[in-house]
């Protein structure tokens, strides 16, 4: 099968969970229109930045994959499913997390969606490249992927963190996003060859 809608598909369903993250930041300060009126909604804020990090970093780095990536199966489509149902939950844990000043519980479920996204988007990644060969151009430029393998050890960190300081246990979801704003150079190397 063609990959175009499934490229489609997944650039609006992206949208909308941005979208549905910025909804859920609506709550304007009703009282006070000075600096201090934005204090109770900085944590819901930062919680919108960092979400829309990892959105715009998962958008991105599919964008990459899938332009190394002539034809897709049945397979890769429920494993591209499969990643937006984790995506999706991301505007739920980010009000949470934000509006619960990223205390233990939203934060470790905040934790647990970024790993299980983490996880749908190597299931969608060996998915493709089972249907199109280990000496596909995918497979060549992935490689041994460092920071795949980092990543989910630095979430379950991050979640376990959550347990002593929910604060402490985010900057560590930011730095994973930190380490992935940075796309694939592989597979950019493998789309201009």
């Amino acid at each position: 099968m063609p990959k175009n809608r499934l490229e489609a598909f997944t650039d609006g369903v992206i949208a909308v969970i941005i979208t549905i993250m910025v909804l859920g930041m609506m709550e304007v300060p009703l009282k006070g229109a000075d600096w201090n009126a934005l204090k109770p909604v900085w944590p819901v804020f930062l919680g919108y930045v960092l979400s829309f990090i990892y959105v715009g970093i998962y958008w991105n780095n599919h964008h990459h994959m899938l332009s190394v990536v002539r034809h897709v199966n049945g397979r890769v489509l429920w494993a591209n499913l499969h990643l937006l149902f984790w995506l999706s939950l991301f505007p739920f844990v980010t009000a949470w997390a934000g509006e619960h000043r990223f205390t233990t519980v939203p934060s470790v479920l905040y934790g647990v969606v970024l790993l299980m996204a983490a996880v749908a988007y190597v299931i969608l990644q060996r998915s493709i490249i089972a249907f199109e060969g280990h000496d596909s151009a995918l497979a060549r430029a992935t490689g041994r992927d460092l920071k795949g393998k980092i990543s989910p050890a630095l979430y379950a960190l991050g979640i376990g963190l959550a347990f002593v300081n929910g604060w402490a246990s985010n900057a560590i979801y930011l730095l994973v996003a930190l380490i992935w704003l940075v796309p694939d150079r592989r597979i950019e190397a493998r789309v201009t060859q």
